[in-house]
């Protein structure tokens, strides 16, 4: 979730978003490294948007803040469109981390997902403007998967966790270190149909303001 800022000027589009990290694993140097590699994967496709008819530069500003006074009520009655909210722990239940749906600003991260440059968070980031998983997973012969692709698709064997393995079987299917955010995943958003306010501002996304608890082995 986040508030995109259109400058009609500079025909730039700024998506502003800030991720708080709160949980037993959360740290402040996990949340600078995620909010850089968000920025990072999301900046990179130096993608471009129709906007208030104006092709304009598409620029994601992402801070990370780690909140270890975080109480439920700081998530329930937040109002700031620009605030998203996780749970950082070494153990969640089915073993992956999740949003609480497609446009949402809450959710439950596994910490071992977000190491290693996993595009986890960047990933999950997707799924808080609005987009979904691909409706194709198997994807063989169309070059780097996109930044929405979930874990077990099939893909060519540079993308997968080991190249020599055998398509779907185990090692077989993407790794996600190769995702990577591209122009038709900026398209897929579908900034067009914002409504900006006077003031040039518009919500991308929406409230779920789910608080969680540690999950219990």
């Amino acid at each position: 979730m986040g508030i995109a800022e259109f400058n009609e000027a500079n025909r730039t589009v700024i998506l502003h978003a800030s991720i708080f990290l709160y949980g037993g694993a959360a740290t402040q140097a996990l949340a600078d490294a995620l909010a850089q590699d968000i920025a990072t994967h999301w900046n990179e496709p130096e993608a471009t948007v129709f906007v208030n008819g104006a092709t304009c530069r598409m620029l994601f500003n992402i801070k990370g803040e780690y909140a270890p006074a975080l109480q439920p009520k700081d998530v329930y009655e937040n109002d700031n469109a620009s605030y998203n909210f996780f749970r950082v722990e070494e153990f969640v239940h089915g073993n992956i981390s999740f949003v609480d749906g497609i446009d949402s600003n809450t959710g439950y991260f596994l910490l071992e997902n977000l190491l290693n440059n996993s595009t986890t968070a960047a990933h999950e980031f997707g799924h808080t403007l609005g987009l979904d998983h691909p409706e194709m997973l198997d994807i063989r012969g169309e070059a780097a998967p996109g930044i929405m692709y979930p874990r077990g698709t099939i893909v060519d064997p540079q993308f997968q966790y080991d190249p020599a393995a055998v398509p779907g079987e185990k090692g077989g299917t993407l790794n996600p270190f190769h995702r990577k955010v591209l122009q038709s995943d900026i398209d897929g958003l579908r900034l067009d149909r914002l409504r900006f306010n006077e003031y040039g501002y518009a919500m991308v996304g929406d409230f779920s303001s789910v608080w969680h608890d540690a999950h219990q082995r």
